[in-house]
């Protein structure tokens, strides 16, 4: 159980340090048994700070968030209590589908790198790869991708549906509402 305390531009003293540390440990050991790694980062952001957190679960879950005030220590209270209520969503999740297969395989993906919104794009203009690395992809119900494109706070989820053994993914539509792709051969 490591959690490691760090500050872009910002000084975070052993107080901090030591009090960050022990709120996540509380907060997974009060749903989870089992161990977590992850850091914390504290940033100045104008006239106030923003602390963002990553928890990686040994289930595999990886859990995300930020918050932002004057003060950097409510600034992390409120990283810490969005990273407590992700938390205690998973752990319900898990004992409403406690049955399910959850098995996991490798697939490969890449970062490419956009364009600023506000600058031309040439016709010849192709992205470049900026990030490559292979990661699981679990079998889970759309609920659970769902759940899980939630408790990471990402843009999409990709996974192999439980239900049909497809590769689906589910994304953040810009309106607000989630986007479902189960993805057939064409004939």
């Amino acid at each position: 159980m490591t959690l490691r305390v760090s500050g872009k531009q910002v000084d975070v003293g052993e107080s901090l340090r030591n009090y960050a540390e022990a709120r996540i440990a509380e907060s997974v050991e009060k749903y989870f048994d089992g161990s977590f790694s992850g850091h914390m980062t504290l940033e100045k952001e104008g006239i106030g700070f923003k602390s963002d957190c990553v928890v990686h679960l040994d289930t595999g879950m990886v859990l995300q968030a930020s918050g932002s005030d004057g003060d950097p220590q409510k600034s992390f209270e409120l990283a810490a209590e969005h990273i407590e209520k992700r938390l205690r969503r998973y752990k319900r999740k898990l004992k409403n589908h406690r049955n399910e297969k959850n098995l996991a395989i490798e697939a490969a993906y890449g970062v490419l790198e956009h364009p600023d919104a506000h600058e031309e794009v040439a016709e010849d203009f192709t992205p470049v790869v900026i990030a490559e690395s292979t990661s699981p992809i679990r079998a889970m119900s759309v609920g659970d991708a769902v759940m899980e494109l939630d408790l990471v706070d990402a843009p999409v989820v990709v996974f192999r549906n439980a239900g049909d053994d497809g590769i689906n993914i589910v994304y953040k539509r810009k309106d607000g509402h989630i986007g479902w792709v189960n993805p057939t051969l064409a004939k």
